[in-house]
């Protein structure tokens, strides 16, 4: 073998030869094959896989005050101060979006979901560049304590998965934040009982004209009722036979999949309480939900849902051009009742946690 050759380049000719240096971080993982770094400190790295989905968790960057909440939420605890790099990938190769992160200052002691609010009020600590290139990282100081990242795309409503990743010289914890499905209030409203007037004298008139002899309707009946009671097009959209057989479901405590006059009333005084949480999150277009406002509008109808279930609620109910119409919430709301009333009843001890068998499945 010859003797080992020793090459120098002056900074003026690498500066002339070379456009572009990459400097690689390599965690633990990555460097266990270099015999050349086994005496060296290793990162720390923590990460994160997730996904941008449209009307749950796309909400576009800080530009977009109305849905930047919606994105995925991180936890980023530091034990002490240190030099951390954020790195994002995202996972669209063909066509690649263009995509970036922020980062807030927030306490260690957050668990839950953080609000629209809180990014309204608050400045944000650390902006990455927006870029549609595969990565996006940003290298920087933080001092110990918590902080908040949001990995988004720069326009709403893309969609993609992704990774991030949080490198660090000293411990750090990564985990995200959301909210536990619970049921805040009761959805349904009971009529009062002193509840008269001359609009429930004619709903009256007319249910019993399509009741049998014992009053009660079932879901074909109600059907017609709804569609000779409901004031608009708007409100009969929850007036189609899916809805209808949801109403009977969710109203008929005695399992005959019929309603009494009673359950009838509890329905128009539902429904009165749905609409007007309806209205107040479709600004732009009566009658039209977009769906990156339905958490919100359920939370107002006592819904606090996690970012899986709101998933599984956007897939069935969301339309071609990311809205809802009134019988989409209607239908959603009431497939939220049946659950979470079959889910409490079974856990009469709050545990969080049932067993069910096949044969109950429903």
């Amino acid at each position: 073998m010859g003797d080992t050759v020793c090459c120098r380049i002056s900074y003026s000719d690498f500066v002339k030869t070379f456009t572009h240096l990459e400097v690689v971080h390599l965690d633990s993982d990555t460097s266990r094959d270099e015999p050349s770094l086994h005496h060296k400190s290793t990162w720390q790295m923590r990460l994160y896989q997730g996904a941008w989905q449209r009307g749950v968790s796309a909400g576009g960057c800080r530009n977009n005050p109305d849905t930047f909440h919606i994105n995925p939420q991180l936890h980023l605890i530091l034990s002490e101060m240190e030099e951390v790099i954020v790195s994002l990938n995202q996972h669209s190769i063909m066509e690649p979006k263009v995509i970036g992160f922020t980062a807030y200052s927030l306490p260690k002691n957050n668990s839950e979901t953080i609000g629209k609010q809180f990014f309204k009020k608050n400045k944000s600590l650390v902006n990455s560049q927006y870029t549609n290139s595969r990565q996006v990282s940003h290298r920087c100081q933080l001092e110990q304590g918590g902080y908040l990242i949001l990995p988004t795309t720069f326009e709403p409503g893309q969609e993609s998965s992704f990774t991030l990743r949080v490198y660090s010289s000293k411990p750090l914890k990564l985990k995200l934040l959301d909210m536990q499905p619970s049921l805040i209030k009761s959805a349904i409203i009971k009529a009062p009982a002193t509840l008269d007037g001359k609009s429930f004298s004619q709903y009256e008139a007319v249910f019993l004209q399509l009741a049998d002899e014992h009053r009660t309707v079932n879901a074909f009946e109600l059907q017609e009722l709804l569609d000779a009671c409901l004031p608009n097009d708007y409100i009969k959209s929850c007036a189609c036979m899916e809805v209808c057989r949801q109403v009977v479901l969710t109203l008929d405590n005695s399992g005959s999949g019929r309603l009494k006059f009673s359950d009838f009333k509890d329905l128009m005084c539902s429904l009165k309480y749905w609409q007007t949480s309806f209205k107040n999150h479709t600004k732009e277009k009566t009658g039209i939900l977009k769906a990156e406002r339905l958490r919100d509008a359920l939370l107002e109808v006592g819904f606090q849902l996690s970012t899986d279930v709101l998933s599984i609620l956007i897939l069935r109910y969301m339309r071609k051009d990311g809205t809802l119409r009134f019988g989409d919430f209607v239908s959603a709301i009431l497939h939220l009742s049946v659950a979470f009333n079959l889910f409490e009843s079974k856990d009469p001890l709050q545990n969080g946690s049932i067993k069910q068998s096949l044969a109950e499945v429903k």
